[in-house]
């Protein structure tokens, strides 16, 4: 007999893939949108969970992470546009997949160096710094008036994927679904593999598992980063889908998001 979860994320997965496109031939456009905006959060919610699920990891600064997703799609797509240079003669790029890479790699560094020391304390502390680097991120996006401060920055078109025109909703959708399934099918990969099972150890007994020659914080801070790409990732394509980033992305209660 089939246990009831892997059934019902079936289900889930389906439901979400077919309301839709049903939608789409109804001509019910505003349907589309919602549905790719919730297949984005769900996407940053399964970046939190290798965090929170896995690790016992309670983080309130994810919504940095998933800020810096979003300025990195949106900064990019604006120096495209404007053909102004980024730092270092480099150039934007309105291509959702350089957005993606770029926002893997500055959450992937910022989750590092945050949970580098926010992995020194735990419990209630461990919230407490997390929150405290968010606000800090938040705050310094207010005062960056290069990229419109607290107005924000608008992105003049949806940014660009190979073959794809990413101005219809339907396409913008499949393509925000498809990264849902991957970051779905990574979590899964996580979860069963030996560093999911160590870093589930870690959550339930931290003295066992060193007892037993295994560093809980190696484990904890790499799940801890890869947590932190995954909602940058969602960030980025949020980002696409308003075409506009504000620091209210960077902020923990997300302002209503």
């Amino acid at each position: 007999m089939m246990k009831r979860e892997p059934l019902i994320n079936a289900a889930l997965a389906i439901l979400l893939l077919a309301v839709p496109i049903a939608a789409f031939q109804a001509g019910q456009t505003f349907t589309v949108t919602l549905a790719t905006r919730i297949a984005i959060l769900a996407m940053a919610a399964t970046g939190l969970n290798i965090a929170l699920g896995l690790g016992g990891l309670v983080s309130f600064g994810h919504a940095a992470f998933f800020g810096i997703g979003g300025y990195a799609a949106g900064i990019l797509s604006a120096h495209a546009f404007s053909g102004e240079p980024l730092i270092f003669g480099l150039e934007g790029s309105r291509q959702m997949i350089v957005a993606w890479l770029v926002s893997f790699a500055v959450a992937g560094l910022a989750g590092l160096a945050i949970g580098a020391i926010s992995l020194r304390t735990s419990g209630v502390y461990f919230i407490m710094i997390t929150l405290a680097f968010a606000q800090m991120v938040y705050y310094f996006a207010i005062s960056w008036p290069a990229y419109g401060g607290e107005d924000g920055l608008s992105m003049a078109v949806r940014n660009q994927f190979p073959a794809v025109n990413t101005m219809r909703a339907l396409n913008f959708f499949l393509i925000a679904y498809g990264a849902l399934m991957v970051c779905l099918a990574l979590f899964a990969v996580l979860r069963a593999s030996r560093f999911g099972a160590a870093l589930q150890a870690a959550r339930q007994n931290e003295v066992r598992v060193a007892s037993i020659g295994i560093k809980p914080f190696p484990i904890r801070l790499t799940a801890f980063a890869i947590s932190a790409m995954i909602t940058a990732l969602a960030g980025a394509f949020y980002a696409d889908l308003n075409r506009f980033v504000s620091p209210s992305m960077l902020s923990w209660h997300m302002s209503g998001d």
